[in-house]
């Protein structure tokens, strides 16, 4: 029979050890987002310490309004494009009176000529939504009337971009977007 100093004893050892897996297993990957068994993520506590992202952003840069028109003849181009800072966010909406061939990319700051990163490529008559610049460059569309018939393009945008250039025919033409606060009367 076991004596009852030793039961206890046996029980602090068990009870340590335990203490030592659930510190190791659960309390290191919630709390610290140290995840040294891989259990955290299998058991979805890993990062569970970290503040919630903010739903709020506040921003340094001017916010700006952009609407344009483009008149697109058949397999006729054009690039419109934003300057955009790191993490700057652009709300856009686009519609188009037929069909064209899209291509959303951006091209960053240091970046060999040409080369450009593409976010979404696809054929519609419209698309809208909200892009947050992952790198500082120019960040826009390249829109391709591959139809018969003369097509209408609408953009509307908002962000913190600070200004605009259309790309056609091998030129380049600069704009300055609307500065919000300029057309807020207090």
């Amino acid at each position: 029979m076991i004596s009852q100093n030793k039961k206890v004893l046996w029980a602090s050892v068990v009870s340590v050890l335990l203490a030592a897996i659930i510190l190791v297993a659960v309390v290191l990957p919630a709390e610290y987002n140290l995840d040294p068994l891989g259990t955290g993520e299998v058991l979805g506590v890993l990062g569970l310490s970290r503040p919630p992202p903010s739903a709020i952003t506040n921003e340094e840069a001017e916010f700006n309004v952009d609407s344009m028109r483009f008149e697109l003849a058949p397999f006729e181009s054009v690039e419109y494009k934003y300057r955009l800072e790191q993490d700057a966010s652009l709300v856009f909406a686009w519609t188009a009176t037929g069909e064209v061939l899209y291509d959303f990319h951006a091209e960053p700051d240091g970046a060999e000529p040409g080369f450009a990163e593409s976010f979404e490529q696809s054929r519609s008559t419209a698309a809208n939504g909200t892009y947050i610049a992952p790198f500082p460059g120019i960040h826009g569309w390249f829109w391709e009337n591959r139809g018969t018939q003369l097509i209408e393009l609408e953009l509307v945008t908002a962000g913190f971009y600070s200004n605009a250039t259309e790309f056609r025919d091998g030129d380049s033409s600069d704009r300055s977007p609307w500065v919000a606060r300029d057309y807020i009367t207090p």
